[in-house]
């Protein structure tokens, strides 16, 4: 038998940023918990809103699958006499398992004949064991910050009113602090606050929607995008998408209800980024636009309740709105009357890190690397990156980034416009930002992208020169998001820079301020790079082991290091790679370690020996130019032609041999021929798929 089994966790109103993460985490847990306990189920699916997390998990048996159990007791030889007979030690054993001696049994184990008693296990209620589990797993939920209420000494995201444990219509039975689970759960806190039996499972979803819950995220979801866009048309506009906001106001409303309300017509002279900004981040409205795109006086709020009187709630939200426009306005016109470069002065006043010097101090350092790598790959920009990096942190001292830091950048480019200031030069201000998070968008333009990675390379080796490496738990400064900026932009724009060249830049430009040694710095960022790079790579749908196999030899260039990745992976799916690698690893598993010295042609006395040394010469000579032209495929089909002499060799020559100067030479044969394949990859960390079958 199979029933439904739901748990509903009633609190007090939970962030809106905890909901999700935890939904997903003691999905993943719970799930674990029943397969790992040989309890069939069907799917999990999660649901909540700002007052509940649920689960419900459908067709779990009612009993754990029965198991044969097998524990093994002393050897063979211990356990009986010459005889047969059982010893003391095999008695022993049988009493220890309740069973006798004669149903002890023999079984052939890695480590020879053992004695072994097999044991039927009857499976234990599904309700039985989540009674026991289910305390700890909810303890376990992860939260950015949880919290004690009473003088409990449990936690959670915030304090627990209710639990509803059922599978089918039993009650799965436990206590979370102070809180005992059963079947009954409660509506809306205003307009159905009172309690109600959740008899049914498959009734659950209707009854809190009688009491107006919409527990259904999604279903709560589509109706916000629904009675927002009708708020919006009736003012003849259309909501602006904002799926982030969205994501937001889902998680903060039981029974969304929406209101459109209005702000006056001049402050549409602000920019439209300072209207949103003070709408979204502060108010969590929607804006409102025309057909054009144009910002429309207008913005729709989602509220919690169903509204006697939509105006009244209108126009408390425009009093409130009208206060933070009036104070964006004041700062956006009070801000224009310094210059950008006035502004600039000020920042030699402002305090980036204790260690590593003013704001100031960090401009200079992350300009002068901008403007090397412009001189590298884009000479061109040269000056457009010279002035957009002594502009770029001007707008971190006006009163609006002040009063909104949201929008760092995006100030710093509309009063750049308001100067006069080059369009490129504009743009590169903003765009130097970016990305902003995992995935979001890159720079477009060359100068926002150079200076964008000077200003996030200063950081990251700065903050490892001072000791502020990230940890598992704490990453202040954001180093591991403004590393994988840089790469995604290196490689978006497929820019020739060399990593290596540019930390040790960072790292001179830095000079009197890290208080860590110069090389423990450079090998730490360039590691840290590594390991980033790795990571991007897989999430990438890129081979684990072919990703590997290339960054233990190569990483610089980036863009030539991910060509060399990319042509590997095509080339795993062909059918000479096997063979191939399988020759490699075979090189290299008799090399061991790689032997110096030149190899003598004079010491030859095979033939298989002296025609290997003349293909690899002659590979050697031909990579040099086909590596040059980034012809990766090439590459790969050059090596593979070494196949057959190498395999010739292998079948005709002792490597091993006792004679020390015939050993050493061969092996330094065999050396260069690894140097070869290294060139692009370690060979020997490629996973075959014959391997890979057997493993399975």
């Amino acid at each position: 038998m199979a029933s439904d089994f739901l748990l509903e966790i009633g609190t007090e109103e939970i962030p809106a940023s905890y909901i999700q993460p935890a939904l997903d985490a003691m999905a993943t847990m719970i799930g674990k918990f029943l397969s790992d306990r040989r309890v069939d189920h069907g799917a999990i699916k999660t649901m909540a809103t700002p007052r509940r997390l649920v689960w419900l998990i459908e067709n779990v048996t009612e009993k754990q699958k029965s198991q044969t159990v097998e524990i093994t007791g002393p050897p063979k030889e211990i356990a009986f006499d010459e005889a047969g007979s059982p010893t003391q030690a095999a008695l022993g054993f049988a009493k220890s398992q309740g069973v006798s001696p004669e149903e002890l049994q023999v079984k052939e184990t890695s480590k020879g004949e053992y004695v072994v008693v097999s044991r039927q296990e009857s499976g234990v209620s599904t309700v039985e064991l989540l009674a026991g589990v289910l305390p700890d797993l909810i303890g376990d939920i992860p939260f950015p910050k949880s919290m004690r209420w009473g003088d409990l000494k449990v936690t959670f995201a915030r304090p627990i009113h209710w639990i509803v444990a059922l599978l089918g219509k039993e009650v799965i039975p436990f206590t979370y602090g102070n809180v005992t689970s059963g079947n009954t759960s409660h509506g809306h806190r205003f307009m159905s606050p009172g309690p109600f039996e959740v008899g049914d499972i498959n009734g659950y979803v209707e009854a809190l929607r009688e009491r107006f819950v919409i527990v259904d995220i999604e279903e709560r979801r589509e109706r916000i995008r629904e009675i927002v866009a009708a708020c919006a048309k009736e003012k003849n506009g259309n909501i602006r998408e904002d799926e982030g906001l969205l994501d937001e106001v889902v998680q903060l409303a039981e029974y969304p209800t929406a209101v459109c309300g209005s702000f006056d017509q001049h402050y549409l002279e602000l920019p439209p980024e300072v209207l949103i900004t003070a709408m979204r981040f502060h108010q969590r409205y929607f804006a409102v636009l025309d057909d054009a795109g144009k910002m429309m006086p207008y913005f729709v709020t989602v509220n919690n309740t169903l509204t006697r009187d939509p105006q009244v709630v209108a126009e408390g939200n425009e009093y409130v709105l009208r206060a933070r426009l009036e104070d964006a306005r004041f700062y956006y016109v009070e801000d224009q009357k310094v210059s950008l470069d006035d502004r600039v002065e000020e920042l030699k006043e402002v305090v980036f890190h204790s260690k590593l010097g003013t704001s100031y101090e960090k401009l200079e350092r992350f300009k002068a690397l901008a403007e090397y790598m412009a001189d590298k790959v884009a000479p061109e920009e040269k000056p457009t990156v010279s002035r957009a990096a002594l502009l770029c942190k001007s707008d971190l001292v006006t009163g609006t980034v002040g009063e909104f830091p949201e929008l760092q950048g995006i100030m710093g480019r509309a009063y750049a416009r308001l100067a006069n200031e080059d369009k490129a030069v504009a743009e590169a201000i903003y765009e130097h930002y970016l990305p902003t998070h995992a995935g979001g968008e890159l720079p477009s333009g060359m100068s926002g992208a150079l200076v964008s990675i000077g200003d996030k390379l200063d950081t990251v080796v700065g903050c490892f020169g001072v000791g502020q490496i990230p940890t598992g738990t704490a990453d202040p400064f954001a180093l591991r998001r403004q590393a994988l900026g840089i790469i995604r932009i290196i490689l978006e724009k497929d820019l020739s820079l060399s990593l290596a060249e540019l930390i040790k830049e960072a790292i001179s430009g830095l000079e009197g301020k890290l208080t860590e040694p110069d090389e423990q710095t450079y090998q730490g960022v360039l590691d840290f790079f590594r390991v980033r790079l790795q990571h991007f790579l897989i999430g990438q749908d890129q081979p684990q082991d072919v990703v590997e196999a290339v960054l233990a030899y190569h990483l610089d260039p980036l863009v030539e290091t991910v060509a060399k990745i990319s042509t590997l992976k095509g080339f795993k799916e062909s059918e000479t790679f096997e063979p191939l690698v399988g020759t490699v690893k075979r090189v290299v598993n008799i090399l061991k370690e790689p032997v110096d010295g030149d190899v003598d042609p004079e010491l030859f006395v095979n033939q298989a020996e002296k025609d290997l040394y003349q293909e690899v010469a002659t590979c050697e000579r031909e990579l040099e130019k086909v590596l040059a032209e980034r012809d990766y495929g090439r590459v790969l089909e050059r090596l593979s032609e070494l196949k057959g002499p190498i395999d010739h060799f292998f079948d005709d020559v002792m490597v091993l041999d006792e004679n020390v100067s015939l050993r050493q030479n061969r092996l330094a044969l065999l050396t260069r021929i690894a140097n070869l394949f290294q060139q692009l990859a370690d060979f020997s960390r490629l996973v075959l798929r014959t391997a890979a079958r057997s493993v399975k």
